[in-house]
């Protein structure tokens, strides 16, 4: 057999054999026919952000999606969970907790033509302030100052505020 090697315009391929010594020719039976498949639209991928170490996580999802094609979430290069259909409408994969970069591949369902959306959603786990003990308070007498509460210890870059019976003071100070 001989290839022609690959074609890329769409049409009807057909093959004539041309004899060189007596240049008589005769068409191949048979015909090639090529077509191009649509690739998915592309639609932004959405969600991402940090969240709080014992926190719910990250939404993630697309701004769009076509019905009769499939989308794929990966984190890093790892599937995550089965891929969704699309609604025609937002997308939404869930709630995601495990940190990393989060992107989408659309699939249509009919060809397997593939397209990956536009963008990644990052997951950041935050890390909470360390913890450091409240002191001081104590009795007083009626009519006195008060007494001093202290928290020992405190963090640069962190802002503390003191509480009574659960509800903000708005005495805040920076550690």
């Amino acid at each position: 057999g001989l290839d022609f090697g690959v074609q890329s315009g769409t049409g009807s391929y057909s093959v004539i054999a041309v004899n060189t010594a007596t240049g008589c020719s005769i068409s191949m039976s048979g015909s090639a026919n090529i077509s191009i498949n649509p690739l998915p639209n592309a639609y932004n991928v959405t969600g991402g952000g940090g969240y709080c170490v014992g926190g719910t996580g990250i939404n993630i999802g697309t701004d769009n999606s076509d019905v009769g094609t499939n989308y794929q979430l990966y984190r890093g290069t790892t599937p995550v969970g089965t891929a969704a259909p699309g609604t025609g409408g937002t997308l939404a994969f869930g709630t995601f907790t495990s940190p990393g970069t989060y992107s989408v591949v659309a699939t249509n369902a009919s060809t397997g033509c593939v397209m990956p959306q536009v963008g990644t959603a990052t997951v950041v786990v935050n890390p909470l302030p360390p913890v450091h003990t409240v002191s001081g308070g104590g009795n007083y007498c009626l009519g006195g100052a008060g007494v001093h509460v202290i928290l020992i210890g405190s963090n640069v870059g962190v802002t503390y505020e003191l509480y009574k019976n659960g509800v903000g003071t708005g005495i805040l100070l920076s550690g």
